[in-house]
């Protein structure tokens, strides 16, 4: 695809929807790569055939998802710029879509099943240690009798994050710190409502502990199994409250 290919006018229906399907394309063609620069608005304006204002929206939209940054000046680092997406930026948009789409819990705990035996797997073989100590040290803070279930949460939510960037792998660990961090305050909500807060307390303690001994061995397929166990136990205690909480 040439130059004045990728650019060719687009139809005028939802315009600046359109600009951002023809720049997707052109990243996904590979024709724009980290670092280069977008045409000048009034240049790609007219290769496109839309408005300036459609480029403005689109430009602000790329913005915002971290796609693009845009420096004002005639200097080298001025223009509109293609960036590599951040981590934090996947993340937040995976957040705020799970968030949005009202997923049934269900479907959010067995992509959450998925994701997390494949990262604590991956973790067996490749945490550090210098993750290890990270762990211990987070299950330490929870092993304190005088944390509530507002400081526990936090705790876990670190724990399994933890866990995913132990695994050597950046999408399954964005993915599984997108989907544990959108699940953050309705769980709270539940553990809020738990009847008995210390029993509930001493058995995540120890299905974490026992968790964290099995990805210190290097176990892969027993920690896979446990975080599996793990997850389903608590949504299956949880699970009632977390759905009446959501509706």
């Amino acid at each position: 695809m040439s130059g004045s290919e990728m650019w060719q006018p687009v139809p005028r229906s939802r315009t600046y929807e359109l600009v951002l399907e023809r720049v997707e394309q052109a990243i996904a063609a590979g024709k724009l790569r980290v670092g280069d620069k977008l045409p000048a608005e009034r240049e790609l304006a007219n290769m496109l055939g839309v408005s300036r204002a459609s480029i403005r929206e689109a430009v602000r939209i790329l913005e915002a998802q971290g796609v693009i940054t845009s420096q004002v000046g005639n200097g080298p680092g001025s223009g509109t710029v293609i960036t590599a997406m951040s981590s934090d930026a996947l993340t937040r948009i995976l957040r705020l879509h799970v968030a949005l789409a009202r997923f049934p819990f269900t479907d959010l705990v067995e992509a959450r099943i998925t994701l997390e035996r494949s990262s604590v797997a991956l973790a067996a073989h490749h945490a550090t240690d210098q993750q290890h100590d990270r762990l211990a040290g987070l299950l330490s803070a929870m092993d304190d009798p005088t944390v509530t279930p507002e400081m526990f949460n936090d705790l876990d939510t670190e724990f399994h994050v933890a866990i995913a960037e132990a695994s050597g792998n950046q999408l399954v660990c964005d993915l599984t710190v997108a989907i544990r961090n959108s699940l953050r305050a309705p769980l709270l909500t539940a553990l809020q409502q738990v009847a008995d807060w210390g029993a509930l307390a001493v058995t995540l303690r120890a299905e974490h502990r026992e968790l964290f001994n099995a990805v210190r061995r290097g176990e892969s397929s027993r920690a896979a199994d446990l975080v599996e166990a793990h997850i389903r136990a608590s949504y299956q205690s949880l699970l009632q409250d977390m759905e009446e909480t959501r509706t």
